[in-house]
């Protein structure tokens, strides 16, 4: 089944360009599976102008020629054109066509020389037409090398750019309506995002089941994702393994990521660069300091299915075999709360500015010595702090004077001296009385359920 959900903004853009009588040239790129080639074959749809074409792992010359076969289908005239890419686009401009080339890392990998000889017939002769020209990408490192970086021909010829990002919860969510917000949110801190993934849940069958069919068994379709997306990207992916395993088992620093994996403390950083590079694992940092001179970097896996993966999959294939339909029950579902918790908590730091009518300016975690919140907001007004919890146990009263017990730490350099501190609660099973007559009798306390994360999209 196919589900297009939410990239309207993308589209309008898209469309904004292909309608514009001025040279456009737009960059999509982002990881592997977010949907870049259905979002541009969305947007050219009903166009009779536009030329999609997919690149494939093939030689230079024969990469051309499936290009002209592609562009000749739609612009008969082209059969006369030289087959030589300068001159192909050249008469396409003359055409004011939209030209999209899906997958362009491919050719880039064949034919070096192709990003200077395309800067320069757009030099010459495209950016006086009316043509698009749209480059998709999934390899990052390709993209940013030859075609966004300073140092790359095309640089400073893009008229836009798209960086493709994963859906947030409440898009998510239309793939799995039926699912009540707690099972829609375990759902999106294992599946993540990504349209791919998510496209191989089905909505009729519990979350378990799904789980069980698609990721732990050796018939699923992601049974082997995050292992063949990696071995794509990297050369000899086995201490990458060894790292993102650390990873997903809470291994968050250097020394506890080496400690676990097994690498050498100072090669570690030469893996973590590249694993960034390739979008994923992130470094994030307590969000009162700078991402340029802070020293207290923690990583963690960026996408939730590999964190889902590495913690529950790789390395257990084995007792996955033995366990067979029981695997979901016998290994995942004990652990589940703990697995989601990390994810729920940047769930609640991203919909904040859903939730609360302020102005932001950061919104992330904080720790100093033993201290730590879960949720830090930077406003213009003061602080917003918060804590999440995604246990079996209503939160009580205790858990709002740890909270502000914490925040009296914070030190916010370019705070208002004397801006007042807005508490938030984020809970999975609700919250004692005590603590709903304290939140009645306050206006600096505020609490949120989980349907408020899944549906939220006005401001409160």
């Amino acid at each position: 089944m196919e589900h297009f959900v939410d990239r309207n903004l993308e589209l309008d853009q898209l469309t904004d360009c292909y309608r514009s009588e001025t040279a456009d040239f737009i960059v999509i790129y982002g990881r592997r599976r977010l949907g870049k080639s259905e979002l541009v074959r969305q947007s050219i749809d009903e166009r009779d102008d536009a030329i999609y074409y997919q690149a494939v792992e093939s030689t230079a010359p024969n990469q051309l020629e499936q290009f002209v076969e592609t562009a000749t289908a739609q612009y008969p005239s082209l059969r006369n054109v030289r087959r030589d890419w300068e001159a192909i686009l050249e008469a396409l401009g003359e055409e004011a066509a939209v030209v999209v080339i899906d997958e362009f890392p491919f050719l880039v990998e064949e034919d070096g020389s192709l990003p200077s000889r395309i800067q320069r017939v757009w030099d010459m002769e495209l950016q006086d037409t009316g043509m698009t020209l749209v480059l998709v990408g999934s390899s990052i490192s390709v993209m940013e090398d030859k075609v966004l970086s300073g140092s790359a021909p095309l640089y400073g010829r893009r008229t836009a750019r798209i960086d493709l990002k994963p859906l947030d919860v409440s898009d998510a969510h239309q793939f799995f309506p039926k699912y009540d917000p707690e099972t829609a949110i375990t759902a999106w801190s294992i599946y993540g995002g990504t349209p791919y993934y998510l496209q191989t849940i089905d909505p009729d069958q519990p979350l378990g089941t799904n789980v069980q069919q698609g990721i732990l068994s050796e018939r699923g379709l992601l049974y082997s994702e995050p292992e063949f997306l990696l071995r794509t990207e990297l050369r000899q992916p086995n201490t990458y393994f060894s790292i993102l395993r650390a990873l997903a088992h809470g291994r968050f620093t250097p020394n506890e990521i080496a400690g676990m994996a097994g690498v050498d403390s100072g090669s570690l950083s030469t893996y973590l660069q590249k694993l960034r590079r390739l979008r994923f694992v992130e470094r994030h940092i307590p969000v009162t300091e700078s991402p340029t001179s802070s020293k207290r970097g923690r990583y963690r896996i960026s996408a939730p299915l590999f964190r889902f993966w590495f913690r529950f999959v790789y390395g257990n294939q084995d007792q996955l075999r033995l366990l067979d339909d029981d695997a979901y029950d016998e290994l995942v579902a004990p652990e589940l709360a703990d697995y989601v918790s990390p994810l729920f908590e940047r769930l609640c730091q991203r919909k904040l500015p859903e939730l609360i009518d302020r102005r932001f300016r950061d919104i992330g975690q904080w720790w100093f010595k033993e201290h730590e919140l879960d949720v830090l907001g930077l406003t213009t007004e003061g602080l917003v702090a918060g804590e999440c919890k995604f246990t079996s146990r209503p939160v009580s009263e205790g858990v709002l004077s740890d909270l502000e017990r914490t925040a009296s730490e914070v030190r916010w350099s370019e705070g208002p001296a004397d801006g007042e501190t807005l508490y938030v609660l984020f809970s999975r099973s609700g919250y004692s009385d005590d603590l709903k007559r304290a939140a009645d009798e306050r206006n600096d306390v505020l609490l949120f359920e989980l349907s408020d994360l899944v549906t939220s999209d006005s401001k409160s």
